[in-house]
């Protein structure tokens, strides 16, 4: 049954224990076994860490930073942290020490959890630096020979030194209402620097609530979602973690993306929350190896996908001889092709980057239903998604419940709701740039078409949001490198790609200086292809990469044919790149490099 009368996050999560105690929440791989945690006893975890987070001193409206993969207490340090109407603050397990230095400073958070002992060696570098942070309670067993400003402590004898005391929480978490902040997101922003988003209860309960809807016609009961992708991102921390809980669903924690087609075949999932990367590495594998097997098995294949593109994509109807033909096809090919999901799914939500329509039809001719939806961190994060039935592949589909959504003169996606956040922390000039009037100016560009479903046709603000649904701020990038003498304009490039690559138009002194210092021809042409010059170049891109983290790191790049300028229409006369023009005059520049 459905509930949308909680106020918070935390009144939901005590409620269902209560109701759904001894049955299983949580499974998590241990000594090639899977594990798992009843809803009673991942609350008692709750409430104890919970206690002990308040002996440091943590109260309402104060900050704990999560640093951690996916996993249990994942989720437990989550809901302790809420339980005492604290902040949870997730960042990422890629971020570099300043990164994390950042989160720390802007966020002045007074406690972290950390799993693993490689992730607190690079955390605690920054919270050494740190003025805020007391306390860091690490999962794993860690030790330090020399003392640092920050005490550490073991997750296992913080909780184990605490007693349960549910009934105390439960009605705590009564008092907590839809409008206190329940976790800051940080996300970068166009100026580079991460902001932290602040979600409140009432924004993801909407999600939640309003995602259940979607999937309530595919059954509600008996549902298992299989968490992949980072907890730190809105989009898995509010589908993945947060929708479970609310239709009481199971949790299973896939080991990694290279283990998840094992994973998938023993948890059997239901409902996967995912990005488009992983579609096309599985398009790519399915295809590779019915190619590879040729024969009957490769025609069969081939039919399952010409009947299946005439339904879903053409929506043509079938022959009788057809129809039969097609049932056949349903009982063999893409019975295994479900059998390598598990078996049991129901549908696949993909989120956090734009979904090539042709993947999509891939996927539904094979009888797997593909759910495209749209958001950002900023609205819960969930706006729109299309339905489970009759989703249309080139859209995200129709606006959530109780949600607007508008397109205002200039093109640009304006949405209204409880899912709007409350604002950036600390930066409330931001916040009156990207609410306004109560609408959240989402920086995308798109069309609603008469019967409500969203199209994204561009993009306003130049964010990349790469495969994995990431966001990376190119500006920031692409002013550190024009920074370095050998390079005079760089645009970086990364959209629905694995990581970023660099178009570079060298400098002209620092060129002719260099050519003159190593006995080369100074003209650009026949330098372009000369290796030596390549090298110095790429040293200066090798500079700027040890100052990021893994994700804005460049990892190949390409010189422009001439500069960027006016008279080419690459540059606006305030001299700002015309990414839009760029990237398809250098469209299969960009290509090659991948």
């Amino acid at each position: 049954m459905l509930h949308n009368r909680w106020q918070s996050l935390t009144e939901m999560f005590f409620a269902q224990a209560q109701k759904l105690g001894p049955k299983p929440l949580l499974y998590s791989k241990q000594n090639d076994a899977w594990v798992s945690l009843t809803w009673q006893q991942t609350c008692e975890q709750v409430v104890r860490l919970a206690a002990a987070l308040e002996k440091m001193d943590v109260g309402p409206g104060d900050r704990v930073v999560i640093v951690s993969e996916n996993r249990p207490e994942w989720l437990i340090a989550d809901f302790a942290v809420m339980a005492i109407g604290a902040i949870s603050v997730p960042t990422y397990t890629t971020n570099t020490s300043r990164d994390h230095l950042h989160i720390l400073e802007d966020s002045s958070a007074k406690v972290a959890i950390i799993s693993t002992k490689a992730l607190a060696h690079t955390f605690l570098k920054a919270a050494h630096q740190s003025d805020d942070l007391c306390h860091a309670i690490v999962m794993e067993s860690y030790t330090m020979n020399q003392h640092i400003n920050v005490d550490l402590h073991s997750w296992q004898q913080v909780i184990d030194a605490e007693k349960t005391n549910v009934e105390h929480y439960r009605s705590r978490a009564a008092n907590v209402s839809k409008d206190d902040i329940a976790c800051l997101i940080y996300t970068s922003g166009t100026g580079g620097a991460p902001k932290g988003v602040m979600q409140h209860h009432g924004s993801i309960l909407h999600n939640c609530y309003a995602a259940s809807l979607i999937i309530k016609p595919l059954g509600l009961k008996d549902n298992r979602f299989l968490s992949f992708l980072p907890l730190s991102h809105a989009y898995e921390h509010t589908a993945g973690q947060c929708l479970p809980l609310m239709i009481g669903a199971e949790i299973w924690y896939a080991e990694s993306i290279e283990k998840m087609a094992g994973n998938m075949a023993e948890a059997h999932p239901t409902i996967m929350i995912v990005v488009p990367r992983l579609f096309e590495m599985l398009r790519t594998r399915i295809s590779r190896k019915i190619e590879k097997e040729g024969g009957t098995k490769e025609k069969l294949f081939k039919r399952a996908m010409e009947l299946g593109m005439k339904q879903e994509r053409h929506g043509q109807p079938l022959t009788t001889k057809e129809k039969l033909e097609n049932i056949f096809l349903t009982l063999t090919v893409r019975k295994k092709v479900r059998k390598q999901f598990g078996g049991q799914l129901k549908a696949l939500v993909s989120g956090g980057a734009p979904l090539n329509p042709d993947v999509g039809y891939f996927f539904s001719a094979l009888g797997l239903r593909l759910l495209q939806g749209y958001g950002q961190t900023e609205a819960g994060p969930v706006i729109s998604v299309n339905p489970s039935t009759g989703p249309r592949m080139h859209t995200v589909g129709k606006p959530l419940d109780k949600t607007d959504v508008k397109i205002a003169e200039d093109g640009e996606i304006l949405v209204r709701g409880e899912l709007v956040m409350k604002g950036y922390w600390g930066d409330e000039k931001s916040t009156r740039r990207t609410i306004v009037n109560g609408w959240l100016h989402t920086g995308d560009i798109g069309v609603l078409d008469s019967d409500g479903y969203l199209e994204i046709t561009d993009r306003k603000k130049d964010l990349i949001v790469n495969d994995k649904g990431d966001n990376v701020s190119p500006q920031r990038i692409e002013g550190m490198m024009a920074l370095e003498e050998e390079i005079s304009q760089v645009m970086i490039y990364g959209d629905r790609r694995p990581y970023l690559v660099a178009l570079i138009v060298p400098d002209s002194e620092w060129m002719q200086a260099w050519a003159a210092d190593h006995n080369k021809p100074t003209d650009f042409e026949t330098l372009r292809t000369d290796k030596d010059f390549r090298k110095a170049v790429s040293n200066a891109i090798d500079r700027i990469n040890r100052n990021l983290s893994n994700l804005e790191k460049v990892r190949r790049f390409a010189f422009a044919h001439e500069p960027f300028s006016i008279e080419n229409q690459q540059m606006t006369p305030t001299l700002k790149l015309k990414r839009h023009i760029v990237r398809d005059v250098y469209e299969d520049v960009f290509s090659g490099m991948y």
